[in-house]
């Protein structure tokens, strides 16, 4: 490396630690000031549940490591938690834990802890994952393009609104992205050289994606494919004839297989450790004596994870809604659309050039001369066939809810952006005016990815860029596209800004709202009261078409809240009556969060208060579900 090269190297890194600490002050700065969203109350008190009871019986719909992650800080220092408590007690076998673990996760934030800082403590780890993940970007991006090529692509990273939004979330999606990318990467290394070094690595980062969401099998079909592509088209190394193309084959199947198993084990001995207090009352067929308890013990860590891959399966189904239209099932157009209308113009534009890039290229025949480097070939098809398979399952997925769900296609689509200084580069020519105009072009979009993401700060959730047309993300998006009942300190600044000593909230999410919000009193835009004319609300934009049937509040005076994701509305002095143009739906009508057959967020708000009552609401549950009536259901203790 010349003195040139090792001066512009050293300015790369420069220039990477600062991307990634603006990401820290725009993502943590948003993060802080944002109320706990609707999975967190679960994910943090499993967490904290998994370390200090080596018991997994919380949110077994997900796999350890993120909710483990973010549980460190809290169980260091000190974190309470109460084991006496009906919500640990009852959650013990597998159905039930599904509605302990929402009333465990409220009482350790909200009642037996400080919940603003208990909060910031379980983010943080989360935050460190999502620079980890720019920094890996940013090194992968240089290996295949160079300085300039690290730096666009870490550029349009730490800029996404995607990633600034849930980066610092405890959640399960970025960790399986991190760990994702480094899988596909190191199962390039083993097939570029089947040595135990890259099987090692490989192995653990497939464990790291396996223990951190269960959709994580997709990479599995990732692997098969990219076998399958080496039959359409080889890589330079490949051998041509037969009997040394089985061994060349032989060889990395056999390292593949190798970090496959070396996963396996890793994922085994985790779910061991951290289950090892947990009950094995779910094999008790196998019996009861010593040598029984010893298998049974033995046993748990495939049946937790199998049962969880299980139940993802089967139930990961959800209505959606897109561009102003519920759908009782999943579209194929869904991921295209919000891709298309939460990512910056700067990076579509990006996008739009690098294709443009690559067809004009391949016209005038300038195809001979690489623009990854040889060395690196195997890595860059394994990216881009694994980026279609990862979209082919997303264009197929039953869950259709919000664009994190497809945050690995998208970090992989940014990675994909690292050949095209080069491309730009051979197209405009070696002379000083092409180099000028590449890079200048390049800088300019990459500036404009970052100046939307300060712009938007620090309201990420709800960001749609000029596509929308100016129409309130509400009426395009869904779910954690525009709210993720993360915006009640905007609700308290309202109700303080205009001296309301209550305000009605009809918030998305099950957690108690007071904590955020004091003056907050539960409402039901669908449901108003007499007692509420005349006054102030605030409901989630999703609860105005999605959520709940309640656009009729927007002919009122109404003020957007936290960019949109929230709405503040002056009720009029007479509500009119149900079912009429002006007025709130007929009970026919209404909608209930994620097409629910019954009010959920009375039903958590009922438990949280009442956890002794768990038993009986699990019963109620189990008979809404099993006879569903075709409206919402209410609880026999409501009134």
């Amino acid at each position: 490396m010349n003195t040139a090269e090792k001066a512009r190297g050293i300015f790369g890194t420069l220039l990477a630690g600062l991307l990634l600490t603006l990401m820290a002050v725009l993502a943590g700065g948003a993060a802080l000031d944002e109320s706990v969203t609707v999975d967190e109350v679960a994910h943090i008190g499993a967490g904290v549940s998994y370390l200090q009871k080596l018991d997994l019986r919380m949110n077994p719909e997900h796999p350890p490591l993120a909710k483990v992650l973010a549980a460190l800080p809290l169980v260091l220092h000190g974190v309470r938690a109460d084991y006496q408590h009906i919500s640990w007690t009852f959650s013990e076998e597998f159905f039930p834990a599904f509605i302990g673990q929402w009333v465990f996760g409220e009482w350790l934030l909200e009642k037996w802890n400080e919940p603003k800082t208990t909060l910031a403590w379980a983010r943080l780890p989360m935050l460190l994952l999502t620079l980890v993940l720019g920094g890996v970007m940013y090194g992968y991006a240089r290996r295949l393009g160079g300085v300039w090529s690290g730096l666009l692509c870490l550029s349009v990273y730490v800029s996404t609104p995607t990633f600034l939004t849930f980066g610092p979330l405890v959640h399960t999606d970025l960790a399986v992205t991190l760990f994702s990318l480094l899988v596909l990467w190191t199962f390039a290394d083993v097939w570029q050289e089947p040595n135990r070094k890259h099987a090692v690595m490989f192995g653990l980062s497939l464990a790291g994606a396996l223990l951190s969401k269960f959709t994580a099998g997709v990479l599995f079909v990732a692997f098969v494919a990219f076998r399958l592509s080496l039959r359409w088209r080889g890589v330079a190394e490949q051998p041509r004839n037969e009997p040394e193309l089985r061994e060349w084959l032989g060889a990395r199947w056999r390292a593949t297989l190798k970090g496959v198993l070396y996963a396996a084990a890793a994922v085994y001995a985790f779910y061991f450790v951290f289950s090892w207090h947990q009950p094995t009352n779910a094999l008790y067929r196998i019996g009861d004596g010593s040598l029984a308890l010893l298998l049974r013990r033995l046993l748990m860590p495939p049946l937790l994870y199998l049962r969880g891959v299980v139940f993802v399966v089967l139930l990961g189904r959800r209505p959606t809604f897109i561009l102003g239209r519920s759908y009782p099932h999943s579209v194929w157009f869904y991921f295209p659309i919000v891709f298309a209308l939460k990512s910056s113009l700067g990076y579509l534009c990006l996008l739009l050039l690098a294709g443009a890039a690559g067809i004009t290229r391949k016209a005038r025949g300038e195809t001979s001369v690489a623009v990854i480097p040889a060395q690196l070939a195997v890595h860059w098809r394994v990216l881009w066939v694994s980026f279609l398979v990862f979209i082919g399952v997303c264009l197929l997925s039953p869950l259709d809810i919000s664009i994190r769900h497809f945050s690995v296609p998208l970090v992989l689509l940014i990675l994909m952006l690292a050949p095209l200084p080069r491309v730009l580069r051979q197209l405009c020519g070696r002379t000083s005016f092409g180099v000028r105009l590449e890079g200048a072009t390049i800088a300019a979009l990459a500036a404009l990815c970052l100046f939307t993401a300060v712009r938007a700060y620090p309201y990420y959730f709800p960001y749609v860029n000029a596509l929308s047309l100016r129409r309130p993300a509400y009426t395009l998006v869904n779910d954690s596209n525009v709210d993720w009942n993360q915006s009640l300190p905007e609700v308290k600044r309202f109700a303080e800004q205009n001296r309301l000593q209550r305000i009605g909230l009809d918030e998305y999410g099950f957690s108690d709202p007071t904590v955020a919000v004091p003056q907050a009193r539960p409402w039901n835009c669908q449901k108003p009261a007499p007692e509420d004319e005349g006054q102030w609300v605030a409901l989630s934009a999703n609860n105005i078409l999605d959520g709940h049937n309640c656009a009729w509040l927007m002919q009122y005076q109404h003020q957007p809240l936290a960019g949109g994701s929230m709405y503040a509305v002056h009720l009029p002095a007479h509500i009119a009556v149900a079912g009429s143009a002006d007025g709130p739906p007929l009970p026919s009508a209404y909608r209930e969060f994620g097409g629910l057959p019954f009010d959920s967020r009375s039903f958590f708000t009922y438990v949280f208060q009442h956890p002794d009552d768990l038993r009986r609401a699990w019963e109620w549950t189990i008979t809404a579900f099993s006879k569903p009536t075709g409206k919402a259901l209410k609880p026999p203790w409501e009134p």
